[in-house]
């Protein structure tokens, strides 16, 4: 057992795994956070085990498919229909890290790290 198991009581990297759907929340707002937790996510999931594995793919998935939503939205936003879009990306990001962090607070993989939708 390392240190962080014993603070935890949980294997290591869920905290790691919650930290990241936090980052992408605060993200929101500011870029910066969000960019800090791809990179943990692409950082840690060489060494996560199967179950964490799924997590750190469907936060990668969720930052570049939330790319993609937050570029078209802002590109849309002069005539109008990009705030509809960039609402859809707050209530879609806000959905899949909710999920993703309460899969990593019982320790059960995501079912399906690949969909699009939540």
């Amino acid at each position: 057992m390392n240190d962080e198991s014993l603070v935890t009581n949980q294997p290591q990297g869920a905290g790691m795994a919650k930290l990241v759907y936090i980052l992408y929340l605060v993200g929101i707002m500011s870029a910066i956070p969000s960019l800090a937790g791809i990179v943990a996510a692409y950082v840690y999931q060489p060494d996560a085990p199967n179950w964490l594995k799924s997590h750190y793919q469907f936060q990668i998935r969720t930052f570049w498919i939330g790319l993609v939503f937050a570029i078209a939205g802002l590109a849309l936003t002069t005539i109008y229909i990009g705030f509809l879009v960039l609402l859809f990306w707050v209530i879609w990001l806000t959905i899949r890290c909710v999920k993703g962090f309460k899969h990593a607070e019982n320790l059960t993989p995501i079912p399906n790290p690949k969909t699009w939708l939540v």
